[in-house]
């Protein structure tokens, strides 16, 4: 059976997000990427996350330019891939950013083991303050491929 890959729209793009919770986010520092598994929550402008401060929040505080990867396999050549290209926003623990970062809580909070793996550190390393975050989806690209019968 022909493996056709087409372009999905917007919507194909959105919706595939929305019924995703694992994506791998991607950020730069000083010309070195750094590519990581994080899981999120969609809103169709946004993207929210959780995370313990390490190298992905510091890199991303001081470069806000990210991508995020997710796709889904159907099996027998069956598939689905979308890109967002978007800027990291911190939702800090003070005034002006309350609805933002309860929205967020609320997203996240709607699945199991909302936290992980962002919230978990390897048992050796001390822990550190957590960190809620979106990030804004600028652009969207995906791509799908059909199995067509003979």
């Amino acid at each position: 059976m022909p493996v056709i890959i087409t372009e999905m729209n917007r919507s194909e793009c959105l919706g595939l997000l929305s019924s995703q919770r694992l994506g791998r986010l991607a950020c730069c520092l000083d010309g070195q990427p750094y590519v990581v598994p994080v899981t999120f929550a969609s809103d169709g402008n946004y993207l929210y996350g959780f995370s313990l401060t390490g190298k992905k929040i510091e890199w991303m505080r001081t470069n806000p330019r990210v991508c995020l990867q997710v796709d889904e396999f159907a099996g027998h050549g069956e598939w689905r891939s979308v890109i967002v290209d978007g800027k990291f926003e911190e939702l800090p623990d003070r005034m002006g950013w309350k609805h933002a970062r309860d929205h967020a809580w609320s997203l996240l909070s709607q699945h199991a083991n909302w936290w992980e793996p962002g919230g978990l550190k390897p048992a050796d390393e001390n822990p550190t303050p957590h960190v809620f975050y979106r990030i804004i989806i600028e652009n969207l690209t995906g791509r799908k491929s059909v199995t067509e019968p003979d």
